[in-house]
């Protein structure tokens, strides 16, 4: 199978997931708008979703889905994206979307988190994939300097030749050479360094159970 049908795969497999009555998180980026497009299909069963970008609003209200503020809703029961990197721990790299901080929120708002990933992101320690880390641009010099400290190599996420600016406003540094070997302790301390509005790395916010995509159908971890 190619790895577009792995992803339509698993996003047809998160339907189940979804709690009739409930409002829905929903993630970003091309897995997760495999789900959007089988969402479609129960949308009068569920009030509606909230997004984590730009992006994934503007494909759920195409589709006819209710899209809600975060801040207009309660508990989430479930929350449903992709990942860049998932470990055997449930713990992930994510936002090679750039919409890494509203999936954080949207991810601490619900009970239940639902990585859907085909196995090529399954990984046996964190840190292959470019870590991204949105930033507030003054900072940015300063917070490359702080990762070089660490073994990393720390870069401007350009698009056109121009710095990235995601939905909040804010630029993205992508950081390779780093093996991340304690993701919570990890997360905890970039997280704390000043100008970081958010680290890729979602261990506080695990993933509670992955659904995988492989040659011989949906894999499903519960961590």
């Amino acid at each position: 199978m190619t790895q577009d049908e792995l992803k339509t795969l698993v996003g047809q497999a998160a339907v189940q997931y979804v709690v009739p009555g409930d409002i829905v998180g929903v993630g970003t980026g091309s897995t997760v708008n495999k789900f959007i497009d089988a969402l479609a299909a129960i949308k009068d069963r569920i009030p509606g979703a909230v997004s984590s970008s730009e992006a994934s609003t503007t494909r759920l209200k195409a589709l006819g889905i209710p899209v809600f503020e975060a801040s207009e809703v309660g508990e989430l029961a479930v929350y449903i994206d992709g990942a860049d990197e998932i470990d055997g721990r449930g713990f992930m790299v994510k936002g090679g979307g750039a919409a890494l901080t509203r999936e954080k929120i949207v991810a601490a708002q619900s009970r239940r988190f639902v990585c859907i990933a085909d196995e090529s992101k399954l990984v046996s320690t964190l840190g292959a994939f470019p870590l991204p880390v949105e930033v507030i641009p003054m900072a940015a010099g300063r917070l490359v300097r702080q990762f070089a400290a660490l073994g990393g190599q720390a870069r401007v996420r350009l698009r056109d030749g121009k710095p990235l600016v995601t939905d909040n406003g804010q630029h993205i540094l992508d950081v390779t050479g780093l093996t991340i070997d304690d993701p919570l302790a990890f997360e905890s301390t970039v997280n704390q360094w000043p100008g970081v509005v958010t680290v890729g790395v979602f261990a506080h916010q695990k993933a509670d159970v992955c659904l995988l995509g492989t040659a011989s159908g949906v894999r499903t971890l519960t961590f």
